[in-house]
């Protein structure tokens, strides 16, 4: 037996699919709703379409991170470290109309989910696999989730399946969202890649690598594997990559 739960928060959708001892009970329920509520609360600390929200006060320089909850800080060192480790193609900071701007998207959605995640972690005998806008953070006990990799040149279609017992899975591109990504040192989006999915251990890092390893174009897939993670790079040919958690190239 398996129960899904959807909701839309953070300005994407959210679901989670749990199978085992408690499904639909109000066991299920209220670690659904904490999982609700643990996301909303983040967005209110980080949506850059919140006037009031922390990230935006902090990006228009009204308040400092030491007045924000500590959470803001922890997020910007994560950013910084992503920035440091891909060579400057991952920025927590973009240029618009000239203008620097803060935005911790690429890093917020996977750390939410996988923060949120702890209040499914307390259901005893229960496997799951949250979703946040695609980007997915899982528990097995025995049987994996099987998590397919979208096309990106036909939404809808799966180019591979990838067993997940614990773990992580997060994709970047553009097939849904447009050219938002963009390589931070140039401020282009890079060229000749569709899309990369990762496969780590913490989501928040399968999302930020995905995301990095997109940035940085042509070297995707010598860049994941010096970091030893698992993922798939679509070039934008249509041609696949496919890299082990042990560095090893294939396709």
């Amino acid at each position: 037996m398996t129960g899904r739960y959807v909701a839309q928060v953070m300005g994407m959708p959210v679901s989670l699919a749990l199978r085992g001892r408690h499904v639909a009970d109000g066991v299920a329920r209220a670690a659904w709703d904490a999982v609700v509520a643990e996301l909303r609360a983040v967005d209110r600390v980080f949506s850059r379409f919140r006037t009031d929200s922390f990230l935006s006060r902090l990006g228009r320089g009204e308040i400092g991170v030491a007045d924000c909850p500590p959470e803001v800080a922890e997020v910007l060192e994560l950013g910084a470290r992503a920035e440091r480790e891909s060579y400057g193609a991952f920025s927590v900071r973009r240029r618009v109309d000239g203008e620097s701007v803060l935005d911790t998207d690429g890093v917020v959605k996977g750390w939410a989910a996988e923060r949120a995640a702890r209040w499914l972690e307390l259901l005893p005998d229960t496997d799951f696999c949250l979703s946040a806008g695609g980007d997915l953070v899982c528990r097995a006990e025995s049987v994996p989730w099987r998590v397919g990799v979208e096309d990106p040149f036909g939404p809808g279609r799966v180019v591979a399946v990838v067993p997940v017992v614990r773990g992580g899975v997060a994709t970047s591109g553009t097939a849904h969202r447009g050219a938002h990504l963009v390589d931070a040192r140039t401020g282009l989006p890079a060229r000749g890649i569709a899309s990369v999915t990762v496969v780590a251990d913490s989501l928040t890092w399968a999302d930020v690598d995905a995301t990095a390893a997109w940035a940085l174009g042509g070297d995707a897939v010598e860049w994941l594997a010096s970091r030893g993670r698992g993922g798939l790079v679509v070039w934008a040919d249509g041609s696949i990559a496919v890299v082990s958690s042990g560095g090893v190239v294939a396709g």
